[in-house]
């Protein structure tokens, strides 16, 4: 009969599982992160275990297989045209802090907030993973299979690949992705289906917002990476999502 996980130490089975798996990744063939990405990646999935359990686990896990799957989609056409992530899309430090910094501080402010607040710490948590993956969605499928791409603030055609373009093939597929993680979430019990609607609501919100600052901003400051930009689009989310619940509980009490 197999132990309990949540009546194991946690630290220990944190420690534990994550070490397999770092030890899995270092040896299989096709890398999905640098070594000192995976060290990172070791350091987050301990971090997660330890305050959210194996269900924000999951969702983070769901996150990185999902998104990297997506990443190596239609690569030689994307390196051939000069829009693929670098390093074929291997995944470093600067990739998993960029996308789960503001999960983690989510994460982390469970541990010391009570009811309702961790609720809503829980909810940005969720819906911040809900961002990424939609925003990382949109962009490899709109990369990959966009017919029509357009710059967000005119409209006007662009090439692939562009900063600030979307495509209707890119957008349907980041609203697919933020649906699946967000049930996800609400399969091992998360959040609620109403905050399923709020993470997508805002997932959409912010990878739009996101390609504004692509379109505007981004050239403009030398510290304004991808990875900057990626944690500013998962706070957009995380923060639009916990407004979104304020507002609704707000209008259902009053």
């Amino acid at each position: 009969m197999l132990p309990n996980l949540n009546s194991l130490n946690p630290w220990l089975v944190a420690v534990g599982l994550n070490t397999v798996l770092l030890i899995i990744a270092w040896i299989i063939p096709k890398k999905l992160l640098t070594p000192a990405g995976l060290l990172h990646a070791w350091v987050l999935g301990v971090l997660i275990w330890v305050t959210l359990g194996w269900q924000g686990y999951l969702v983070v896990l769901f996150y990185f297989l999902v998104a990297s799957s997506l990443t190596r989609i239609g690569m030689k056409q994307k390196e051939a045209e000069g829009i693929a992530e670098k390093r074929s899309g291997v995944r470093g430090p600067e990739n998993v802090w960029g996308s789960a910094l503001v999960g983690a501080i989510c994460a982390l402010g469970t541990l010391l907030m009570g009811t309702p607040y961790r609720e809503l710490l829980l909810l940005g948590y969720v819906a911040s993973f809900s961002t990424k993956l939609s925003d990382t969605s949109a962009s490899e499928v709109g990369k990959a299979y966009g017919k029509r791409t357009f710059l967000i603030t005119t409209l006007e055609p662009v090439a692939r690949g562009t900063e600030g373009a979307v495509s209707l093939e890119g957008t349907l597929a980041g609203v697919l992705t933020s649906v699946a993680i967000a049930l996800v979430s609400w399969g091992v019990s998360l959040i609620d289906l109403t905050g399923v609607i709020f993470c997508v609501i805002a997932a959409f919100i912010a990878t739009n917002l996101e390609s504004v600052i692509g379109a505007t901003l981004q050239s403009k400051w030398d510290w304004m990476t991808n990875e900057v930009v990626n944690i500013i689009n998962t706070l957009i989310g995380a923060i639009a999502a916990v407004l979104l619940a304020w507002a609704w509980n707000w209008f259902s009490l009053g």
